[in-house]
């Protein structure tokens, strides 16, 4: 007996240039600013912050690529990466974290790792 599995397409969103958006979002795909936004964005796949893309307030994603401005706090499940144009103020927790020269980063980061957690909560103390 054969297993139905139903894909969910790639959904990709847009706020293109000229856009400003204040409050929070929510996304099962993908999205890409290249406007402006204020507050909170919670997305399950990548999201990509572009050149006059600006972003003030706290992202949550499994990837991200930014190019633009980013005040506020990272949190990536896998790959941030921070472009040569890329200006970012704020604190970043991240799994991976690639910084191109020229970008611009002021704040702290945090490299934390889900395999690494596992590892910790699973592994015994030993006492002498």
């Amino acid at each position: 007996m054969a297993k139905y599995i139903e894909e969910q397409p790639n959904l990709h969103n847009t706020i293109t240039n000229g856009t400003e958006i204040v409050g929070d979002i929510n996304s099962n795909g993908d999205i890409r600013l290249d406007g402006s936004l204020k507050g909170n964005l919670t997305v399950k796949g990548k999201v990509v912050i572009g050149p006059t893309g600006t972003m003030e307030g706290t992202v949550v994603c499994k990837n991200s690529d930014i190019f633009g401005k980013m005040e506020g706090k990272l949190k990536v499940s896998e790959l941030l990466a921070l472009k040569s144009s890329a200006n970012v103020k704020g604190d970043i927790v991240a799994n991976k974290l690639s910084i191109e020269p020229g970008c611009k980063f002021t704040g702290t980061c945090v490299m934390d790792s889900p395999a690494e957690k596992q590892e910790k909560v699973e592994t015994p103390i030993k006492t002498a």
